[in-house]
């Protein structure tokens, strides 16, 4: 209703980006990098369809729908990007595994740096030009040197941190909020004409994220728990930073896949949450029996 107080701030996306990956390194410690050890199959599985289904189903997407060039390159920018950090409060509620859910968001963030640009080059390199170092520069400075910060933080101040880390999470979301405003702002002008059809492509790529990665838990049978979390994990990329680099290395118009997938994928993830919460896990305990796990009270 009011882009004009939103559309003019484009400068702020990458610092808010980069304060919501600080929040995500203090949350963070070296076991939770440490658990990757103890479950190299779930693990690499996981992080595999992050960046194989979602690139894929991005561009089978954007052929089916014959975007134009600038969606284009945004719906793959945003199918080549990492997990995303809501993905852990939607596994949450879920009753998926949190502490997997929290080590997949951290692999799949930790090798973006490679992953997306090359991903994106290789998707989309003959159709629109792609800066792959520039790229890689810039998930440097926005992803991985706030997280090592944040880890570095965590690590030496504990301590003296830990009251202010139970606001991180409210300031992402405040964070995440304003940078949907400014694209939503910038792009005001386009919305009516594109915002239909990037509303679809979305809709679209978010569904076979989420239905791949439980499909695909399932068939190498992995249990329930394992099969939402990743299912989710999968499903639910990191948006913010899609609109970041497709602000600094596309147009304004290819941030709004990132845009529009900030605010689906969050109420997608609730509604499957909700259906899932509802659903027992069946969960062997450490005698190898099955048990029912109750509903969260919360």
């Amino acid at each position: 209703m009011y882009p004009e107080y939103f559309a003019p701030h484009n400068n702020l996306i990458v610092p808010f980006l980069s304060l919501i990956m600080l929040g995500m390194g203090v949350t963070l410690s070296a076991d939770s990098f440490l658990a990757v050890l103890k479950r190299p199959r779930v693990i690499f599985l996981g992080t595999l369809m992050q960046y194989t289904l979602m690139p894929l189903a991005a561009w089978v997407v954007c052929m089916a729908l014959k975007l134009p060039a600038d969606l284009m390159a945004g719906v793959i920018l945003l199918g080549c990007c990492p997990g995303g950090t809501a993905s852990n409060v939607i596994c949450y509620l879920a009753k998926g595994d949190v502490a997997l859910s929290i080590v997949l968001t951290s692999v799949s963030t930790m090798i973006a740096f490679l992953a997306t640009p090359f991903l994106t080059w290789l998707f989309i390199g003959q159709t629109v030009e792609v800066d792959v170092t520039g790229m890689l520069v810039s998930v440097v400075n926005i992803v991985i040197v706030p997280v090592a910060l944040g880890l570095a933080i965590n690590y030496f101040f504990e301590a003296r941190i830990r009251a202010v880390k139970d606001v991180f999470p409210a300031i992402s979301a405040a964070a995440i909020v304003i940078i949907i405003a400014i694209i939503i702002g910038t792009n005001s002008g386009n919305l009516e004409q594109s915002g239909p059809l990037v509303l679809l492509a979305v809709v679209l790529h978010n569904g076979l994220g989420l239905a791949g990665g439980y499909g695909a838990a399932k068939a190498l049978k992995f249990s329930e728990i394992e099969a939402r979390t990743i299912a989710i994990e999968v499903g639910m990329q990191n948006s913010g930073l899609s609109v970041a680099l497709a602000i600094k290395h596309f147009t304004a118009a290819a941030a709004l896949p990132g845009a529009i997938f900030s605010i689906w994928h969050n109420l997608s993830g609730a509604f499957l949450a909700g259906y899932w919460e509802k659903k027992p896990v069946p969960n062997p305990d450490k005698h190898g029996r099955s048990k029912t796990i109750g509903n969260l009270h919360h």
